[in-house]
C-alpha cells in the first residue's frame, strides 16, 4: 500500500515499538519465575475467550535475540518492554531471583548493541500472586513493595535503561481488573475500586523517588486516554460524558500534575493520608500517552449501577476489536492535554498506539495488512498536527512489535507489525513492518536498514 510521505519529524524524535512481559515472554515456570495474577486468571475456566494462557505466548524469553534483530531491521530507536515483577521477585518481595534479572540484563545489553534505547515499564499488570493474596493494590503495603522492587531493578539496570515507566494504564488495571472483573485479578467492585487507583499512584510516586535516588534516569508513567464524546444532547448525556471524562482521563492525571483527585467523582478518599498527594505529584520527565480510540457516552438506563453508559461511535472504520479508527481523536486528545495542564504538562511520548486486525498469510507466505498501514499513517500525521499546534510530543511507540497473547481475548486479536504463528513461534514481518521501516528511515533522513 502506497501512502504520501509523512511530514518531517524533528531530529531526536523517538521511534519505538512496545510489548509487555506476560503477553510475549512465555517461560511461565522457567528459571525461578513465580506466578502472577494473570497466570491464575488465565488458568481459571471461562476467563479467557479461547481458553488459552500466556505459558508460552511468543516465547520471547528464549527468542529475544531474534526479536531484537527484527527491531534493528525495522530501524526503531527505542523498545518499550515490561519487567515481570514475579520473574524478578517470585513472591513479590524478599529474595531476588538472579536468573530473572539476568534475562533483562541480556535484553537491555542486546538492545544497546543495536543502538536501540531500552525503555522499561515496571508494572504492566502482572502482579505477583502472593502480593495479591495479601490484598494486592487494595492494600497500601503494595505501594511500598512496588517501590522496593523498582529500586532493586534500577540497581541492576539503571545505568543502561534510558527511560523508566512506572505503571502501565493504571486506569485499565483498576477498571477492568477491579471494577468489572474482566481482567485479572477478576474483582467486580465498581466504584469501590478507588483504593486501587490511589495505591497504584502512591506506588508510582514512591517508585519515582527510588528510581531517582538510585540512578537518576528519566521517569514516566503510561496512562490510557480516550477523548469522550457525548452521544445525545440531553443534559443528562452531557453530564454522563463529563463524569466519564473525569474518571478515565483525569483520575490518573490531575493528581500526578499536582491538582488532586477530581472531586466530582465523589469517591471515598479515606485511604488518602497526609502527604500522599505530594508523593504522587513528584515531577515527571515524560507523560506516556496510550491512545486507541475515542469513547461514546450517554446517560444510563434507570437502575444502572454506573452513572454512564458506553456506546459505539458511528461513522468510523473499525478494527477487529470493533474499536473506531479515529486519528482525529489523537490530535484532539493531545490538544486537550496541552490546554488543560499548560505549563504543568511534561513532554509527551505516545507509549502505545496500534490496532488489531485478522491478519493471515497469503499463498506466498506474505502477510498484507493495509488497514494497519492506513492506521499508522493517519495517527502519525495526527501527532505531527498536534506538534504543529504547540504540543511537545517527543516519541511514538507502535503497539505492538509482535502478535501476542491479548489478555482476556487470548490469541484471537493480532496487533503486531510481525505475524506470529502461535503453534511454531515463527515470525513473519507484515507489510506494515516494511511500510514503517521506510517511513522511519525517511523521517530520520537515512536509508532503511
Amino acid at each position: 500500500m502506497q501512502t504520501a510521505p509523512l511530514p518531517d519529524f524533528p531530529a531526536g524524535f523517538r521511534w519505538g515499538v512496545s510489548t509487555s512481559a506476560y503477553q510475549i515472554e512465555g517461560a511461565a515456570r522457567a528459571d525461578g519465575r513465580g506466578p502472577s495474577i494473570w497466570d491464575t486468571f488465565a488458568h481459571s475456566p471461562g476467563r479467557v475467550v479461547d481458553g488459552s494462557n500466556g505459558d508460552v505466548a511468543c516465547d520471547h524469553y528464549h527468542r529475544y535475540a531474534e526479536d531484537i534483530a527484527l527491531m534493528a531491521g525495522l530501524g526503531v530507536t527505542a523498545y518499550r518492554f515490561s519487567v515481570a515483577w514475579p520473574r524478578v521477585l517470585p513472591t513479590g518481595t524478599g529474595a531476588v531471583n538472579p536468573p530473572g534479572l539476568d534475562f533483562y540484563e541480556r535484553l537491555v545489553d542486546g538492545l544497546l548493541e543495536q543502538g536501540i534505547d531500552p525503555v522499561a515499564t515496571l508494572f504492566h499488570w502482572d502482579l505477583p500472586q502472593p502480593v495479591q493474596d495479601a490484598g494486592g493494590w487494595l492494600n497500601r503495603d503494595t505501594a511500598h513493595r512496588f517501590a522496593e522492587y523498582a529500586d532493586l531493578v534500577a540497581a541492576r539496570l539503571g545505568d543502561r535503561v534510558k527511560l523508566w515507566i512506572t505503571l502501565n494504564e493504571p486506569f485499565i488495571h483498576m477498571s477492568l481488573g477491579h471494577g468489572t472483573g474482566e481482567h485479572a485479578p477478576g474483582a467486580a467492585l465498581l466504584f469501590d475500586a478507588f483504593p486501587v487507583a490511589h495505591h497504584q499512584l502512591l506506588g508510582h510516586g514512591l517508585a519515582v523517588a527510588a528510581l531517582r535516588a538510585r540512578c537518576g534516569a528519566p521517569v514516566a508513567i503510561a496512562n490510557n486516554y480516550s477523548p469522550v464524546r457525548p452521544v445525545g444532547t440531553d443534559p443528562a448525556d452531557l453530564a454522563a460524558a463529563a463524569g466519564y471524562e473525569a474518571l478515565h482521563n483525569r483520575l490518573f492525571t490531575d493528581p500526578l500534575l499536582g491538582r488532586g483527585y477530581p472531586t466530582e467523582l465523589g469517591f471515598d478518599e479515606s485511604v488518602v493520608r497526609d502527604g500522599d498527594l505530594d508523593v504522587i505529584a513528584a515531577p515527571l520527565d515524560v507523560l506516556g500517552v496510550n491512545y486507541y480510540n475515542p469513547t461514546g457516552v450517554r446517560a444510563p438506563e434507570e437502575g444502572s449501577p454506573l452513572p454512564f453508559e458506553l456506546v459505539p461511535l458511528d461513522g468510523y472504520p473499525r478494527t477487529a476489536f470493533d474499536w473506531p479508527v479515529a486519528p482525529d481523536g489523537l490530535r484532539e486528545l493531545l490538544d486537550w492535554l496541552h490546554r488543560r495542564y499548560g505549563p504543568d504538562l511534561p513532554p509527551i511520548q505516545i507509549t502505545e498506539s496500534g490496532c488489531a486486525y485478522d491478519d493471515t498469510p497469503d499463498a506466498e507466505g506474505r502477510v498484507p495488512d493495509p488497514d494497519r498501514i492506513a492506521y499508522l499513517d493517519g495517527h502519525l500525521r495526527a501527532v505531527h498536527a498536534a506538534m504543529a499546534d504547540g504540543v511537545d510530543v517527543t516519541g511514538y511507540f507502535v503497539w505492538s512489535l509482535l502478535d501476542n497473547w491479548e489478555w482476556a481475548e487470548g490469541f484471537t486479536k493480532r496487533f503486531g507489525l510481525v505475524h506470529v504463528d502461535f503453534a511454531t513461534g515463527a515470525r513473519t514481518p507484515k507489510s506494515s513492518y516494511s511500510w514503517l521501516r521506510e517511513a522511519i528511515a525517511a523521517a530520520r533522513r537515512e536509508p532503511p536498514r
